[in-house]
């Protein structure tokens, strides 16, 4: 009966073209705009790391002296270089890493390169097994490296394509800052948006080009980026010593149970820090695993939400005038429909044959909805936010693009049918 209720649909559907062009017209404008900003919502309020984030949290702790001191207030976001320190040597979690950003000078091998810098990452060991990031060459570096402050360095496929054109460069000498560093690694494709680890550098974007030991950056003094929170007499100069935050700490809990018990030991670890002087607030912590962290932090942009809004509102109204037209075109054949349950056919029949008519118009609106999102897309790719570049429309939001513009037609056309189905055959036979 389908194949049949589709050829009725066709046939009804092409003796009013203009009727039935304003239809389609009215749902691919509703589903380019709504798919456009769902697209770019989807795409930034992502995982990051599908299968890990449930595992990986962020803790927080509050070493600030009483000025402007809040009950239930938040802490920060990063930890200081004491507490980091203190916190990964103790070990309490399956793994953890410390780590900040920066900017560092290479200073290429070739001379028809020049000079150039490069976003860098300081981090410890457990940062690439913790966060599953994927070699193309080479390993990371150890807790060994770590602890030797050894001049070794690990680089993305990008900058190993630029400076080594592809080839294995593990084993090679690397000049940063001036200081000629030992290559032990090259990454492959690893790209997390968010950039969850560290959102002070940046939301969304290319991840770094460099990763040198945290405590190698130390002794090089190399320059790191995202500024401190300071307190007291720190002013604003972030070094291990002053009283600022400025560090990003992760760990890896696997287990719900594990994660109280790091909540506790966090508790513990703040109250002894408290009877030692160096805290002066009461214990106030947080755990959060990276998803909600993501929410804590507000990483989608608030006019990527207000636009999400306004075009799913936009999207209601091109379904209200979809419903006007299907309903003026629906009763318009109320004859055709009445010869149809005169000669048998039941009105359970002549609302599914109304309504896969109504489906037709929705799939046509999904295809022309599917070309504005697109186009919309493009655009969007276009502007100078860190995030446009991610806009591209997935094989979920291709999916999602024709159920939304069949279900929508088919929810606007149930009324239209309905109403059509109702009115009794006697009557539209002798209208006729």
């Amino acid at each position: 009966m389908f194949g049949y209720y589709f050829d009725l649909a066709l046939r009804s559907l092409g003796r009013n073209k203009t009727l039935t062009a304003l239809m389609v017209l009215a749902v691919a404008l509703g589903i380019g705009a709504s798919m456009t900003t769902l697209t770019v919502l989807h795409v930034l309020s992502g995982d990051p790391l599908p299968g890990r984030s449930s595992t990986l949290y962020a803790p927080q702790l509050d070493p600030r002296d009483m000025g402007g001191y809040q009950a239930h207030g938040e802490p920060p976001d990063r930890v200081t270089w004491i507490d980091g320190m203190n916190l990964l040597q103790a070990k309490r979690a399956d793994r953890q890493a410390l780590m900040t950003g920066g900017s560092v000078a290479i200073q290429p091998a070739q001379s028809a390169l020049d000079p150039f810098y490069e976003p860098a990452r300081y981090t410890t060991a457990d940062f690439f097994p913790m966060f599953g990031v994927p070699f193309q060459y080479g390993h990371a570096w150890g807790a060994s490296e770590d602890a030797a402050s050894a001049a070794v360095v690990v680089i993305s496929s990008k900058l190993n394509d630029k400076l080594f054109g592809g080839r294995d460069s593990s084993g090679r000498m690397l000049r940063v800052d001036g200081r000629a560093l030992r290559i032990v690694g090259v990454l492959g494709d690893w790209r997390p948006n968010p950039h969850f680890y560290d959102l002070n550098v940046k939301n969304y974007g290319g991840s770094e080009g460099v990763y040198v030991p945290l405590s190698t950056s130390q002794d090089l003094h190399l320059a790191h980026l995202g500024g401190g929170d300071c307190w007291g007499n720190g002013g604003a100069d972030a070094t291990p010593t002053a009283p600022c935050v400025w560090l990003q700490f992760w760990v890896q809990l696997d287990t719900p149970t594990q994660a109280d018990a790091y909540r506790q030991y966090l508790i513990h670890y703040s109250q002894e820090q408290k009877s030692l002087g160096r805290f002066q607030r009461p214990p106030n912590v947080r755990l959060r695993n990276l998803m909600q962290w993501l929410d804590y932090e507000q990483v989608v942009p608030g006019d990527v939400q207000l636009q999400t809004w306004l075009a799913l509102g936009f999207l209601l109204v091109c379904l209200v005038n979809t419903v006007g037209l299907m309903l003026a075109k629906f009763l318009r054949r109320t004859a055709e429909l009445g010869v149809r349950r005169a000669l048998g056919a039941s009105r359970r029949a002549l609302f599914m044959q109304l309504l896969v008519e109504s489906g037709v118009i929705g799939l046509a609106g999904g295809l022309g909805g599917l070309l504005l999102a697109y186009l919309g897309l493009w655009q969007v790719r276009r502007q100078p936010a860190d995030y446009a570049s991610l806009a591209h429309l997935d094989g979920a939001m291709l999916l999602a693009t024709f159920l939304l513009a069949v279900g929508s037609s088919l929810l606007a056309g149930a009324l239209p049918a309905w109403r059509a189905c109702c009115v009794a055959p006697g009557l539209q036979l002798k209208g006729n």
